[in-house]
């Protein structure tokens, strides 16, 4: 239990613990009371906490369960305090529902939970059209795969030839396929004049396979889920625009605004995405870094919002990011030891470090190489990310305009720390450096 000789913070506060058919609501000296998790429920348990005088609560975070329940306590003008279950362990052997809302109320009222950052009622709308967009992305790449396999059934190479069996090229020949042409000269002619010019044979060669009515049915079966699940997505574009528009409504347009970076794969079918998004950050071009794109802007916006203030600096910002490195010290040892966990906004910077892994002309894509020959892909890869996600902080926070020196650059900048760092020590150990006379 907590020692008494704290002094609480929180005097009128109570501990919500969230299950799939009820509720458990902890009040100092209070039984517990538990309520359904229907909406008619919901109304009375806030009720409860209003005439137990509650002026704040404290939720785990479970799932999705706790959206509705949060918002409905929010408007009713209770402080709400969403925290994350690693935070808040009860005692070993100690554990139930009735027992995780007293614990959680006796921790928030001696002040000893943090709260998760939950942005603003418009950032969590354009929050959930942006990830409902990504899983209609993930599940159209279901089916991708899909045509794949169709194809390797009936021994046909053609997605090891081109570089997207879902291009236009692609899906021409393979609708042309599921419409019954099976000559190969007559299909490749269905390619993009740059595909033919460079590899007209290898193509008609890719498509003489063993053409079987059940793999074609398969193949039309995928591309009839890859297309459903790409109209949703456009149809989530088309939702993220409305809300865009409403929200850029009486914004001014900045005045200087850089032509935007070319999006190569899933680009939303916005108008005028580059302009509203520099709208919304007042001018600031996060998008102009190595790796971002309008995309990643737009899912980085839906993730954290446009003001970064809740994060003091830089570090906090990276920490909640899960791009941090985790401390673990016990007298005078200190081990290393992975985070565990994730967010979504870190994993959109990880995407943009992953991007640059075969970049050969920028300072980042050089700093991942250097890195990557040291500690190996996978901590190269949060580095990366790390570097990404602070100059992003930098150009939010700050109004910084990121230049990329390019890769000659920063081996130079390298290469000046290197040198301050032998003579440094050439100097600790009574000795001088001089250069070699070529």
């Amino acid at each position: 239990m907590i020692n008494k000789k704290i002094r609480k913070i929180n005097h009128f506060s109570a501990g919500i613990d969230i299950g799939a058919s009820d509720i458990f609501i902890g009040v100092e000296n209070k039984e517990v009371r538990s309520f359904p998790t229907f909406t008619e429920n919901y109304l009375e348990a806030i009720s409860y906490l209003k005439e137990n005088k509650i002026t704040t609560v404290a939720m785990e975070a479970t799932g999705v369960y706790w959206y509705a329940l949060y918002d409905m306590i929010e408007a009713s003008g209770i402080e709400v305090y969403l925290v994350n279950g690693r935070a808040m362990k009860n005692v070993p052997g100690r554990k139930s529902d009735v027992q995780d809302c007293q614990w959680l109320q006796e921790l928030h009222s001696y002040g000893l939970l943090r709260r998760c950052f939950i942005p603003d009622d418009i950032t969590r709308q354009l929050r959930t059209y942006c990830r409902l967009r990504q899983d209609h992305l993930s599940l159209s790449s279901q089916h991708i795969q899909h045509m794949q396999k169709a194809f390797d059934s009936m021994n046909i190479k053609l997605h090891n030839v081109i570089s997207q069996i879902n291009g236009v090229s692609g899906l021409r020949i393979v609708k042309a396929i599921i419409d019954g042409n099976h000559n190969p000269i007559e299909l490749s002619k269905l390619c993009e004049n740059s595909i033919l010019k460079k590899k007209q044979d290898l193509v008609i060669v890719s498509l003489k396979g063993h053409y079987r009515e059940d793999y074609i049915f398969t193949l039309s079966q995928a591309v009839d889920g890859y297309e459903f699940y790409q109209k949703k997505a456009l149809e989530c574009d088309k939702q993220i625009e409305k809300l865009l528009e409403k929200i850029t409504k009486d914004k001014s347009i900045p005045q200087k605004i850089k032509p935007a970076k070319r999006i190569r794969h899933n680009a939303p079918k916005i108008e005028n995405l580059h302009r509203m998004l520099m709208q919304l950050t007042d001018g600031n071009d996060p998008s102009q870094v190595v790796g971002l794109t309008d995309k990643a802007l737009l899912e980085l916006i839906a993730e954290t919002g446009t003001d970064l203030s809740r994060w003091p600096t830089e570090k906090h910002f990276t920490s909640w990011l899960c791009l941090a490195p985790g401390k673990h010290q016990s007298g005078k040892k200190n081990k290393n030891r992975n985070r565990k966990g994730h967010t979504k906004a870190g994993q959109i910077f990880r995407n943009a470090a992953f991007s640059l892994t075969k970049s050969k002309h920028t300072a980042i894509g050089a700093f991942y190489q250097r890195i990557k020959a040291k500690k190996g892909p996978l901590i190269a890869i949060k580095a990366t990310a790390r570097k990404i996600a602070v100059i992003y902080y930098n150009v939010m926070t700050r109004g910084i305009e990121y230049v990329e020196k390019g890769i000659i650059g920063y081996q130079q900048k390298v290469k000046e720390q290197r040198l301050k760092y032998l003579n440094n020590q050439a100097k600790k150990l009574g000795f001088n450096l001089l250069p070699i006379n070529t």
